[in-house]
């Protein structure tokens, strides 16, 4: 049995979900009640590029970006952006809007439904946080344990490769003493960008303590790891903070998981080659060797 026009009207207008409505000129001409009780403001407020009112000044670009974007491409889309409540919270919305077309095919304009995500955003905000070196940005020291673990028992169930770097600032300790902590923890933040743009993406990097950095690079070969160290090695060259002179370098440990039974075996092995890279100068790699 079809639904009449009015029993549409009434399952959207009652939906739980905030639902809009915009046109072929990309502006919105409905909101269902749900939205307006949300945002607190009349439909004649909200049409148009009225509800651009309430999103969050920090998201607006992506806000419009995204949509028009899509729109132009006839293309569905989600996104998650800020919008004001009626008691002036801003709560986390999540937005999902698809294209509709005429009995000829031709675009009529977009339908959306929004969510209230807050608790999801901000419990998954939390949860990087808590897995967040706060200086550098990089995974900390407990979180990274957890992951070593898990990819080092990965890789021997999966019989893929293993390797780790573990890189030591060269005289950090000298940078500390004599251009001062805050000058220090430049140089920590700083090296930690260089380390995250120089690995690939699906590599993994963590502050493993004080200045020393551990990567993992899993379904690689020793080949493609000395390239990305050098990659890493040459980006510190030109790094100038403060404009201070100083030069600031890496000392990398390079290791292959063989037949070790646990990362901690591992970790060892990385941490010898990287003292014999230290030992012969810094500023390079070296590869663990019995």
């Amino acid at each position: 049995m079809n639904l009449s026009f009015s029993e549409y009207q009434a399952i959207v207008e009652s939906s739980p979900n905030m639902i809009w409505r915009s046109g072929i000129d990309a502006k919105c001409n409905y909101f269902n009640e749900t939205w307006l009780k949300f945002t607190g403001r009349r439909l004649d407020q909200e049409i148009g590029d009225g509800w651009l009112v309430g999103v969050h000044p920090d998201d607006m670009d992506f806000c419009i970006k995204t949509y028009l974007e899509s729109f132009h491409k006839h293309e569905l889309f989600e996104m998650e952006y800020r919008l004001a409540r009626y008691d002036k919270e801003w709560r986390w919305i999540n937005d999902r809007g698809v294209p509709f077309f005429d009995a000829r095919g031709d675009l009529v304009g977009y339908i959306g439904g929004c969510m209230d995500v807050t608790e999801k955003v901000e419990g998954k905000k939390l949860t990087e946080m808590a897995h967040m070196d706060k200086l550098t940005g990089l995974n900390n020291r407990n979180y990274l344990e957890y992951l070593l673990d898990a990819e080092f028992h990965k890789a021997r169930q999966e019989e893929t490769t293993f390797i780790l770097m573990m890189m030591d600032i060269d005289k950090f300790k000298f940078y500390n003493d004599y251009y001062g902590h805050n000058f220090g923890d430049k140089v920590l933040n700083q090296v930690a960008l260089k380390i995250s743009a120089g690995i690939r993406e699906a590599d993994i990097a963590g502050r493993y303590g004080g200045d020393e950095f551990v990567a993992i690079l899993s379904g690689t070969t020793i080949d493609e790891t000395q390239a990305i160290a050098r990659k890493i090695l040459n980006s510190l060259h030109h790094l100038n903070i403060e404009n201070v002179s100083a030069k600031i370098s890496l000392s990398i440990g390079i290791v292959k998981k063989t037949d070790e039974k646990t990362v901690i075996e591992v970790l060892e092995k990385a941490d010898k080659a990287m003292y014999h890279a230290k030992k012969d100068g810094g500023n390079r790699f070296c590869l663990f060797s019995d």
